[in-house]
């Protein structure tokens, strides 16, 4: 069998994954850690397809930068949709607040970048 080229394949545009929304409920940071429930777990297979492999992703913790790099998902649409599991409590999070933008960034997420830099 001669698979198609992902390129030529059809593929959903990203803003019918997220209904045309550019954000969700839950307003998330883009380095806030999420893991599946055990709601997900038992119902992912109900889910949509980018829904549940977020399901099976988030099974270890995972960030929402990580999900959208893993998915080959655009940033923002990882973003509602993480948001929107979140709501239906498919997922939970850690409750990392979105800083505002005037704000300087947060001490705490700075030490977790530095600890995360110096472990590669």
């Amino acid at each position: 069998m001669n698979e198609t080229p992902r390129e030529d394949r059809l593929r959903v545009r990203p803003y019918a994954l997220t209904g045309g929304r550019v954000r969700s409920s839950t307003e998330l940071a883009l380095e806030t850690i999420v893991r599946v429930t055990t709601r997900g777990e038992a119902g992912s297979q109900e889910l949509a397809t980018e829904r549940r492999l977020i399901c099976e992703l988030c099974i270890d913790p995972t960030s929402i930068v990580e999900i959208s790099a893993h998915l080959q998902l655009p940033l923002g649409v990882a973003r509602v949709l993480v948001g929107d599991m979140v709501t239906e409590g498919f997922l939970d999070c850690n409750s990392t607040p979105v800083a505002a933008s005037d704000s300087r960034p947060d001490l705490r997420l700075l030490e977790r970048v530095l600890d995360g830099l110096q472990a590669l």
